[in-house]
Order: C-alpha cells, then sequence, then structure tokens
C-alpha cells in the first residue's frame, strides 16, 4: 500500500540559540512555515514570537529566512538533512520593553552569540563590561574560593578573546557594583536579572545591534557592508559607519537583477544608491530582509501588505508578502502603545489620516537610549565574489550593465548628519569581515513628497510595488499564444466556411494534403471528445 500526501512525515533539526540545544521536529507535507516557529517558540515557552524566525541555507550555501505563509517542503524540498536555525529576526529597538523575561533572555542569548561571533562590534571597555556581565550572569558573584586563576579563559565570549582583555573581564567580575561598599564599577552583586538588564541596556546601544553584514563592493571594488535594522540601511567599510539611511528617508527599494537598490528622498534632492550583490539570489535575499525590517518598523498595520520587485530581464520578477504583526501592533497589543485611531481622536478630535511616510521607529524612545545602528551574515559564498555599486559623479550618472541602466547619485553628497566618525577599534581587534566568515559556517554546522495623505492601510511609499521590467519572457509568451489562436481562426474559417475569398485556397494540394492529414483527424478527435464528455 502506498501512502498517502498527508500521512508522510518528514523531519528535520532546529538549532537553538545556544549550540548545545537543538529540537528534533516533525512535519508534514501541507504544514507552512508558521507551524513550525509555532512549535518551536511553545517548546520554549514564547509567547512574543514575533521577534523570532528559523533560517535555513540552501544547497547554493545561500542563507533564507523560512516563510511562515509557505509550505515548509516547498523551501527546503533540496536540503538534505533539514536544517533551521532558530534566531531573532526582528531586534527590538529596546528589549527592555519586552513584556516576557523569557523573551529578553532569548534576545540576550542572540546577543551573546553575536558578541562571540564578532557581529557586535565594541570598543575595549564595553567588550569587558559584556563579557562581565556574562561571567556574572552564568557564574554568578565572584568566589575566591572558586573562581582561581585565569578561569575567565575557559569560556569562549569574544571572537578574539586576548589576555588583556581577560585580565580586564575578571577585574571587573571581582569588583562590587558602583554605590555599593567598596564599589567599582564592577559586577559583583548583581543579579542575574539585573545583569542580564544591564547587558541588553549596553547592548542595544551599539551600533552593530541587530544587523546582519551582507557583503557588498563598490565600482572601485572596495569591500563593503550593508547592514539593515530597525533605524533603517546601513553601510560599513572595516570597522567604520559610512552611512546610514534612515526609514523615513527611504523612499523606495527594490532590486535588478544583482543589483540592490535604494531611492532616497531628502528636502533638497532625491538620490538613487545602488549595491551590487555577489548573486542574483543574494540579492533578493538583501531585498527581503529590507523590506521585512521596513515592513516591521515602520507600518501601522500589516494587513495585506505586499510588495513587488522586478528582477531584470530575463526574470517574472518578485512579490513579497509580509506575515505576521507589526512592531506597532505588538507594543499596541501589550499596552505600551495607545491604539492608533484614540490617539488621533485625542489629537484632532476625530480621525486623521496618516502621513504617507511613517515615523521610524515606532517604539517610543527613552532617555537612557540612544539608538545609532548595525551586524549577522547572510550569505555563505566566500567575500571574494561580493560586489555595492555606487557611481561617483555630480548630482547623477548611468551606471550600466547587463541588468541595470540606473542613475546613481555620488554618496558625497549625502546631508552631512548620515557620516559618523569611525567607531574605536576594541581591543580583539577585528572587523566585519572578520565577523562575516566566521558566521558564514552557522548554519551549515551539523548539530515621496507632496503626495495626497494616504489611508492607515496604505503602504508607504518606500514599499510601493516599483514599475514591473521589460521581460522578453513575459512578451513572447502572449505573443506566442495569439498567433496561433490567429492561425487557429483562420483554418476554421478557411476549411469550414464558404466565403469567396477563401475558394481558391480550398483547392490548391497543399491545403487538401493539410485538411486531410491534419485538420480532419483532429476535428474528429475533439469531436469524439465531447461526446464523450457531454
Amino acid at each position: 500500500m502506498f501512502k498517502s500526501r498527508g500521512d508522510i512525515v518528514y523531519k528535520c533539526t532546529v538549532r537553538l540559540l545556544e549550540d548545545t540545544e537543538i529540537l528534533e521536529c516533525e512535519f508534514h507535507p501541507s504544514y507552512k512555515g508558521k507551524f513550525l516557529l509555532e512549535h518551536v517558540c511553545q517548546q520554549l515557552n514564547l509567547t512574543e514570537t514575533d521577534y523570532f524566525g528559523l533560517r535555513y541555507v540552501d544547497t547554493s550555501s545561500q542563507r533564507h529566512w523560512l516563510h511562515m505563509a509557505k509550505l515548509i517542503l516547498k523551501q527546503v524540498k533540496d536540503a538534505s538533512p533539514i536544517l533551521f536555525s532558530f534566531r531573532v529576526k526582528f531586534y527590538p529597538p529596546n528589549p527592555l520593553l519586552l513584556k516576557e523575561d523569557v523573551t529578553r533572555f532569548q534576545i540576550y542569548l542572540q546577543l551573546k552569540r553575536d558578541l562571540l561571533h564578532g557581529r557586535l562590534y565594541c570598543t575595549a571597555n564595553e567588550a569587558a563590561m559584556l563579557g562581565a556581565l556574562i561571567i556574572q550572569i552564568e557564574l554568578g558573584d565572584y568566589d575566591p574560593s572558586i573562581h582561581v586563576g585565569n578561569y575567565v579563559s575557559e569560556m569562549r565570549l569574544l571572537l578574539r578573546q586576548t589576555d588583556t582583555i581577560e585580565a580586564r573581564i575578571q577585574e571587573l567580575h571581582s569588583e562590587p557594583v558602583e554605590g555599593t561598599p567598596g564599589g567599582g564599577g564592577g559586577v559583583k552583586g548583581m543579579s542575574t536579572q539585573e545583569a542580564e538588564r544591564t547587558f541588553l541596556k549596553i547592548a542595544c546601544q551599539l551600533d552593530t545591534y541587530g544587523v546582519d553584514p551582507h557583503p557588498v563592493k563598490d565600482h572601485r571594488g572596495n569591500q563593503l557592508y550593508l547592514g539593515i535594522n530597525h533605524s533603517g540601511i546601513l553601510t560599513f567599510q572595516g570597522s567604520r559607519k559610512t552611512h546610514h539611511f534612515k526609514w523615513s528617508e527611504v523612499h523606495k527599494i527594490n532590486f535588478e537583477g544583482r543589483m540592490f537598490i535604494v531611492h532616497l528622498n531628502y528636502p533638497e534632492k532625491k538620490h538613487t544608491v545602488g549595491f551590487k550583490c555577489p548573486s542574483g539570489a543574494a540579492c533578493r535575499h538583501v531585498w527581503c530582509c529590507a523590506i521585512e525590517q521596513m515592513l516591521f518598523f515602520t507600518l501601522s498595520s500589516s494587513s495585506e501588505a505586499s510588495v513587488y520587485s522586478g528582477g531584470g530581464l530575463f526574470s517574472w520578477g518578485t512579490k513579497f508578502k509580509y506575515v505576521g504583526r507589526t512592531e506597532r501592533e505588538i507594543l499596541e497589543r501589550d499596552g505600551l502603545l495607545a491604539p492608533r485611531d484614540s490617539q488621533e481622536e485625542g489629537c484632532s478630535g476625530g480621525k486623521r489620516k496618516a502621513s504617507s511616510v511613517p515615523a521610524t521607529p515606532s517604539t517610543p524612545m527613552t532617555g537612557d537610549f540612544g539608538y545609532s545602528s548595525l551586524p549577522r551574515s547572510t550569505h555563505s559564498a566566500p567575500l571574494e565574489h561580493a560586489v555595492l555599486a555606487s557611481e561617483a559623479c555630480n548630482g547623477g550618472c548611468l551606471l550600466s550593465g547587463p541588468a541595470v541602466d540606473i542613475a546613481l547619485a555620488c554618496c558625497d553628497h549625502l546631508p552631512a548628519h548620515d557620516t559618523k566618525p569611525p567607531m574605536a577599534c576594541a581591543a580583539p581587534e577585528y572587523s566585519l569581515r572578520d565577523s562575516f566568515e566566521h558566521s558564514s559556517s552557522e548554519s551549515g554546522a551539523t548539530p515621496r513628497a507632496g503626495a495626497a495623505p494616504a489611508p492607515d492601510w496604505a503602504l508607504p511609499p518606500a514599499l510601493q510595488p516599483a514599475p514591473r521590467p521589460f521581460s522578453l519572457l513575459r512578451a513572447f509568451v502572449p505573443s506566442f499564444l495569439f498567433v496561433w489562436l490567429s492561425l487557429a481562426l483562420l483554418a476554421v474559417l478557411v476549411f469550414e466556411t464558404d466565403w469567396p475569398p477563401f475558394k481558391p485556397l480550398k483547392h490548391k494540394p497543399e491545403l487538401i494534403a493539410l485538411r486531410r492529414h491534419y485538420y480532419a483527424p483532429l476535428k474528429e478527435y475533439l469531436r469524439r471528445k465531447m461526446v464523450e464528455l457531454f
């Protein structure tokens, strides 16, 4: 007996944020991504599931986020074994506003992992303090009878962990908390919850908080990294943040072939900046990540939010539909934000239409937090194959290529507030290249201005569908069908009517043979099928 499709069960492995912890799960062919994520979150007692996602690597070593509304099997059909990694997908701007302690703990585990893999880039002092807080959380208060020797070296906390920084971490771990007798600004005396909250408070203010480094290159071949998080799109060269394009300044995002394109709308002029990715698949992934982050942190409602971008001359393009709640919806649900309708009524005595460009981020900013922005890797291919194309010129010029012909503005003309001085180097020096290369194998391990106001449900201008590019395939198929339908209609007119203009044609030997050998048999075949059907 053959099993029906509904009886088949597939097994998969889900690696959690602690590498030593895995979940063995099962799913049916009809199950969608949402089922698996909810199952994993249920095992972890997580109710704030919207911040998390499942990541996998395809046979081309390209990373993807498991889409919640698509069939699991369709997304990982060529994978063997089927392996997912449970990760934080949307880093909350203020993790201390999270409702559940267990959610904050998972954010902590992700940030701890980012620190170890070199994605949470910071100064030497910040790295030492974060390391000391991890020691405090995992080992408790310093006890000279227990914590002897260089016990810090036994724990892997940083990508490049030197003796100097280990000594500083141990010193901070043994010093009491500032404000207590003998306190010198250490961590001794902190409870696990206090240390965890302090860790999150420091980490979320770092430039490298919550961003994957997507490798790209400029037109000179210089290695750059593209970062995307709750505040917008960022570019980095080495360990220095070079530009920050805020979501409120982004007019449109699309891609063509390997070119990821950001259309910026500043008060003085518009800019278009292109980033060339290692491959078409990597470019689609960057686009999807940018769209998801923008939708999650800027939309007031996620209902029917879908975005389209063309993919080039020979491609059909990509349509992306957002699934799940937005950050504003989560905060309104948890009582951290008043519902939008009541906010509008309180301000103007009645409902008013939302601005065509939403405020960003939607999370209220507290006095204790200042958010700048920044990285985790997305593509596991070698960096040598990665390529941001940004043509330097006065105002704009054309960048030509087989798959793209767009106007690019010089980055030097961007507003001054978008730049930032170089970041201080941490003692265990590493660049974003290091973090990218280190984390590339992670999932591969086995275990517009003047526009009329838009209604609340309308997408912001940056998410409006881009004009579909010309596609040879899309032009060929309708033309092919039109020609064959026209020929079929002409054959019926010639063979089935006695219209005088067609009489001379009927007596030509070629048409007589065509009717006898092809038209008549096909007609008889269709007649029999119609009789059987009706």
